[in-house]
């Protein structure tokens, strides 16, 4: 067996700091998409004991990444090719996340990678001092620092959901 090295590297283009928790960001994302590769249709749509589908979660991380991207980072107007990636709120009334049914596991990875794609170009503009440069906004005071360990924490939550929901899913096919 071939000796695993476990390290973390900067993203290449990237403030060497920067670049590192991108790549974290990134990992994370990986492995997500690594482990959805092939699910069928049924699994991304079917609810199970209540929860939301696998969909209604990879449409709320891309929605996520993309709001804290635009309105805390940028703090700025969304790009309208970015906004029509997302024609739902991510909660309906209830606060519930809004349901995704019928959208294929591509059309899932497309949102998630343009929304990406954007990110990771944005952060290639900051430098240490942006890094560490608070928005100061109405309700709250945020670095794009804070932001993508936010969304790495965000990511990482949702994505033990959807294993668990996949484990769970996989399950019951079998019986």
């Amino acid at each position: 067996m071939k000796k695993r090295e476990l390290t973390i590297t900067a993203l290449p283009g990237y403030e060497p700091e920067i670049g590192r928790w991108l790549w974290c960001l990134e990992d994370v994302r990986r492995t997500l998409i690594t482990e959805l590769t092939g699910v069928s249709q049924t699994i991304l749509d079917t609810k199970t004991d209540g929860r939301q589908t696998i969909g209604s979660l990879l449409y709320h991380i891309a929605l996520v990444e993309a709001d804290w991207l635009y309105e805390e980072v940028l703090v700025a107007e969304w790009d309208p090719e970015i906004l029509a990636l997302f024609p739902l709120d991510s909660r309906s009334e209830d606060g519930a996340l809004t349901h995704i049914e019928g959208q294929t596991m591509e059309e899932h990875v497309d949102r998630l990678n343009k929304v990406r794609k954007v990110f990771l170009s944005t952060f290639r503009s900051i430098d240490l001092n942006d890094w560490r440069n608070p928005r100061l906004l109405e309700k709250y005071d945020v670095t794009p620092e804070w932001v993508v360990y936010h969304l790495l924490e965000h990511e990482s939550h949702h994505r033990g959901q959807i294993f668990q929901l996949l484990n769970n899913l996989r399950n019951e096919i079998k019986r």
